[in-house]
């Protein structure tokens, strides 16, 4: 595989996509960081004049200078790949004047504008250079080719102590509806496998589901307290044959604070039986029978239920047809949600999940913002996929779409296209509202990225944006 190839493709195709999503960032007054820096130390050394140190996000004066206390000196390293800064937050120590090395590893032409007016271009794969002038207060830059800056191509320059100011985007679209601002010392996000797994073994199914209250990166620079099944958001995929009996042992431990409960949309059993709120240090047994085949929903119903869903408590259950189904190179699992930002380490904000007109912060697959556009679900070329896609909400409808396939067969809710239809059709896009679940099956035609979108690109640039590879992901090599 030619990488520097398969890297320009993607980056392409992801101009193409998030160019329809704006996902702003607004200046704000720095914060105290719940995260410290790993390894914190005071200041890090700084590259000579000229030299590209990869990933610096901090710079201070050369060392022995006997004024850097007063005059900042040293070299900002930046990269521009599509669409985006690397680092987009940078902090050095004192403000002065200081050289600039720009890399423009995107597929297309990028620039770095300065607040004071300074701009540095760079075509694709060249790298620049030039000279900007910190103030105390710090200064900030975007990407001035429009549209550039709205997809997220922006960031900051800010001296320690300090909170940059000051901004030369003129034409800014409508930023997510959040005022927490990103941790950039927060922890990676933990990416989520979304490979379908394979049915259970026999036909009485015993699982433990333990109820675990924990911290979670959901997107870049942001951790909330959620609360989870197993450990994970969403919670572990369950996959038997219809007609199974599934016997779930919920068990809520005496170190978390809260009293949780499940809902299986698969069963059919009393509200008032199984489904009643357990205490911490308590634990229930819900017993059910997979009656009807499909994707299911299930999810903590212990009230406010908004908050427990939008906090993390939901999951996938897919029961199989009597004989299964039929034999595809690759099976996934996605479930699209919201994240309604709370503070840094706090719960989701129940609040902005509860308005008539929900405008989530992130609309995401499997519990995290992005992670499948940095970690591409990978195929085979011409490879026959199966997906198995449920719609958590809380509120925000799916449009799901593959860009570059055609989906020739689509079970929604038991309603069935089949790709040996009378009229060959096919299908573009799965509609699907708040739990509601759906089979998908396709194939990828050409080595390529196939970007896997809610086709509802407000919310592509807030998160609901992978990628499916199949081969090496360049269909020209």
């Amino acid at each position: 595989m030619n990488r520097r190839s398969g890297q320009h493709v993607a980056q392409a195709v992801l101009v193409l996509l998030v160019a329809f999503a704006l996902m702003g960032c607004s200046a704000q007054t720095r914060p105290t960081w719940t995260y410290a820096a790993a390894g914190a130390a005071p200041a890090a050394s700084v590259a000579p004049a000229g030299s590209t140190p990869a990933g610096v996000a901090v710079a201070s004066a050369v060392p022995g200078s006997s004024d850097h206390a007063a005059h900042g000196t040293g070299t900002l390293a930046i990269e521009a790949f599509d669409l985006g800064f690397k680092p987009s937050a940078l902090t050095i120590d004192a403000a002065g004047t200081y050289a600039v090395t720009f890399k423009n590893t995107g597929s297309i032409a990028h620039d770095l504008t300065f607040a004071d007016g300074t701009k540095i271009a760079a075509e694709p794969g060249a790298t620049a250079s030039g000279n900007v002038n910190v103030p105390t207060a710090g200064i900030t830059f975007i990407c001035s080719i429009p549209g550039h800056a709205d997809a997220g191509m922006k960031g900051a320059v800010t001296v320690a102590g300090q909170a940059a100011t000051g901004s030369a985007d003129d034409h800014g679209g409508p930023a997510p509806a959040t005022n927490v601002a990103a941790d950039p010392n927060a922890p990676k996000y933990t990416l989520y496998d979304a490979t379908a797994p394979k049915v259970l073994d026999g036909t009485v199914h015993d699982i433990d589901l333990v109820v675990q209250e924990k911290e979670m990166t959901v997107a870049d620079g942001f951790v909330q307290a959620v609360w989870t099944f197993d450990g994970t958001v969403p919670g572990p995929v369950i996959r038997v044959h219809l007609g199974d009996t599934v016997r779930v042992h919920l068990k809520n431990p005496i170190t978390n604070t809260l009293s949780h409960s499940v809902d299986f949309h698969a069963s059919q059993v009393a509200w008032n039986d199984e489904m009643t709120s357990i205490k911490p240090g308590e634990e229930k047994l819900y017993e059910w029978h997979a009656d009807y085949a499909g994707v299911w929903m299930y999810h903590c119903g212990t009230a406010p239920a908004l908050h427990h869903i939008a906090n993390g408590m939901y999951g996938m259950v897919i029961v199989e047809p009597k004989g299964g189904f039929k034999t595809v190179d690759r099976e996934f699992a996605l479930v699209q949600s919201e994240w309604y930002l709370g503070p840094q380490g706090q719960p989701v904000d129940l609040a902005k999940a509860s308005t008539g007109n929900p405008a989530p912060d992130y609309v995401v697959f499997n519990g995290v913002a992005n992670q499948y556009k940095d970690n591409p679900l990978k195929v085979p070329t011409k490879g026959t996929v199966r997906l198995f896609v449920l719609d958590a909400g809380p509120n925000i409808d799916s449009s799901f779409h593959i860009v570059g396939t055609i989906f020739n067969t689509v079970i929604k809710e038991g309603i069935q296209l089949t790709p040996n239809n009378p009229g060959h059709f096919g299908s573009q896009a799965v509609d699907l509202s708040p739990a509601q679940g759906a089979i998908i099956e396709l194939v990828t035609p050409e080595d390529g990225l196939y970007p896997i979108v809610t086709h509802a690109f407000n919310f592509v640039g807030r998160g609901a944006l992978g990628l499916l590879q199949a081969g090496d992901g360049d269909p020209k090599n």
